[in-house]
């Protein structure tokens, strides 16, 4: 679970940037040799406002550092501190760009913000069927008395940022509520889900890491709450690589089918942490001491076949034909009456949701310990040094 960050506009990033690493940025621009004028850049500048999608951290860092070379010359402020990580990243990737002239920067400045422009096709928001609420890291669709809800950062793995933990439980309230069978949740493009977003760990709010922790940990609390609490079937389509979070609240599922070139993760010691989503109570009932300590110690990643042998996954697919028969099952299933598979799920978690509960407090708990931890706080510096060499 990623440490909670108060909602920055994506386009606001002149002043404020989330990163994922420091890079070293190697955009090739194709600009005049003379370099733009003042007029275009301040154009370009406008037209910025007007991008649909977040083009990344790499392309925000870019337009940071452009835009100060272009307005202010070479970098001449003094380095950030070691734990000040969205300035560092800021700083160096100013920085990097030596004694590129003011004129040759408005350029490049220019050139990407015209290359993001026409890279970007039409956009459709995602509208819930019966409702009206929308949602901008999720689609979420009712079809054939079947709600799917698609995690939709398809450019960052379907990464999980603090937006998205506040849409998936809205998103689940809403689906609890409307006139479908059962829920799906899946991923957008080539992964499931990549975990979360650590550059939820880069923005310390005013009241310290102190608070930074406690605030992820309730919203950590909250998340989980509603997926113990959903009432209807919850079925997992992991199309993809599944890491941290979202293969710990599969034993939460009623049924989990994946591809066949989906593996699963849970990466928390080599980041410092300890297991979340009530995986510390089900993988061990699911799969046993053993093999659950190899994943939730160890850090063991399994592949489809053995998620499956495991017992953490229901069905593996052929990649080829994964979405075509998962949905022939899917359509099957939501066929079946509603209240009685709602009533048969609170029968069989009913016995045990109390029980779940009280994990999900005890992870939390022990999850706010070890981000104020000092082995915590380098194990993510260390991710942070590693991305940046890359």
């Amino acid at each position: 679970m990623a440490v909670a960050l108060r909602k920055i506009s994506p386009w606001r990033f002149v002043r404020a940037v989330q990163v994922t690493h420091i890079p070293t940025l190697k955009l090739h621009m194709t600009g005049s040799m003379m370099g733009a004028t003042v007029e275009q850049f301040n154009h370009a500048k406008s037209q910025m406002g007007t991008l649909k999608e977040d083009p990344g951290n790499e392309a925000k860092l870019k337009i940071y550092a452009l835009f100060k070379q272009a307005t202010q010359g070479p970098c001449n402020t003094p380095k950030p501190g070691m734990l000040d990580f969205v300035g560092k990243a800021k700083w160096d990737a100013w920085k990097s760009l030596g004694s590129v002239s003011q004129e040759d920067a408005r350029q490049q400045y220019v050139d990407l913000i015209d290359s993001l422009l026409a890279a970007e096709g039409p956009a459709v928001a995602a509208q819930p069927t019966g409702s009206a609420a929308t949602f901008d890291t999720l689609l979420v669709s009712t079809e054939d008395n079947i709600t799917t809800i698609r995690l939709n950062r398809p450019q960052k793995k379907n990464a999980i940022t603090v937006e998205m933990y506040n849409e998936v439980i809205k998103a689940l309230e809403q689906a609890g509520k409307d006139d479908s069978v059962i829920t799906v949740i899946t991923g957008s493009g080539d992964f499931y889900c990549s975990g979360n977003d650590l550059t939820n760990f880069t923005k310390i709010p005013e009241g310290g890491i102190e608070q930074m922790a406690k605030d992820a940990g309730e919203l950590l609390r909250e998340f989980v709450k509603a997926f113990i609490d959903f009432p209807k079937p919850l079925v997992a389509v992991v199309n993809g690589p599944a890491v941290g979070v979202s293969v710990t609240l599969l034993g939460l599922f009623e049924i989990v089918y994946a591809t066949e070139r989906a593996t699963f993760h849970t990466p928390f010691s080599q980041l410092g942490q300890s297991p979340e989503g009530c995986s510390s109570y089900t993988f061990p009932k699911i799969m046993g001491n053993a093999k659950a300590s190899e994943m939730l110690l160890f850090n063991k990643k399994l592949s489809a076949v053995q998620a499956c042998a495991q017992g953490l996954v229901t069905e593996v697919f052929p990649d080829s034909s994964f979405q075509t028969e998962v949905a022939t099952r899917l359509k099957a299933y939501a066929k079946l009456p509603r209240n009685s598979l709602a009533l048969s799920k609170q029968l069989i978690r009913g016995t045990e949701k109390e029980r779940l509960h009280t994990v999900n407090d005890q992870e939390v708990e022990r999850l706010v310990e070890r981000w104020l931890s000092d082995e915590c706080m380098q194990a993510i510096m260390s991710f942070f040094q590693a991305k940046a060499k890359l």
